[in-house]
């Protein structure tokens, strides 16, 4: 079982992004699941969504204490909430919503064990803002995980977008996430 942990603030479309990685390895005939998990349910207040993906059916249902990967939508959540808790190291992903390198996030010596083309820093808002017109970084990270994990496909991505979305919102997000894609598939990363 593969498991996801999704941080990010209200308004981001943190619960949004889990539930679209979820009906992208669906679509890959594969079974997944998604929840949330709420504080105070306000915009900007930190929000944790959760995913599992499997080859079976999944019957656990708690929050994911050790996730294999991370996606963390809001920087600034590192200095607020212990986003990185339970991570796999040295085997886990971390993708995060920056332009700065991990070390500049003050991350350097947690990440310093763990392989560098699992630990993505992308412009997910910047991407956002580009394709969408709106500071939603939960697509462009999907479209980031895609590349590089390797669990799921672009086009399933694709597919899940559509599902949720439609007309120009659909089309935005996809080229938010066909962008964000090709720049972790640029940098190198691997289908590890």
């Amino acid at each position: 079982m593969f498991q996801v942990r999704i941080h990010g603030r209200g308004g981001q479309g943190v619960v949004t992004g889990a539930e679209m990685l979820s009906i992208a390895a669906f679509l890959e005939g594969r079974f997944a699941q998604a929840f949330p998990s709420f504080g105070s349910e306000r915009t900007g207040a930190p929000v944790v969504a959760f995913c599992r993906i499997d080859d079976k059916e999944i019957r656990l249902r708690e929050p994911i204490m050790l996730p294999d990967a991370l996606i963390i939508q809001d920087p600034t959540l590192l200095h607020q909430v212990d986003v990185l808790s339970g991570l796999e190291r040295p085997a886990g992903y971390i993708l995060i919503n920056s332009n700065k390198t991990f070390s500049d996030l003050g991350l350097g010596e947690f990440v310093k064990s763990m392989r560098p083309e699992r630990l993505i820093s992308l412009p997910a808002t910047e991407i956002s803002l580009k394709h969408v017109g709106r500071a939603v970084p939960n697509v462009p990270l999907l479209g980031g995980f895609a590349a590089a994990s390797g669990l799921i496909s672009l086009a399933s991505v694709s597919a899940a977008i559509q599902e949720k979305f439609s007309g120009k919102v659909a089309e935005g997000n996809i080229a938010a996430a066909t962008e964000a894609y090709k720049i972790v598939k640029a940098k190198g990363v691997s289908d590890a």
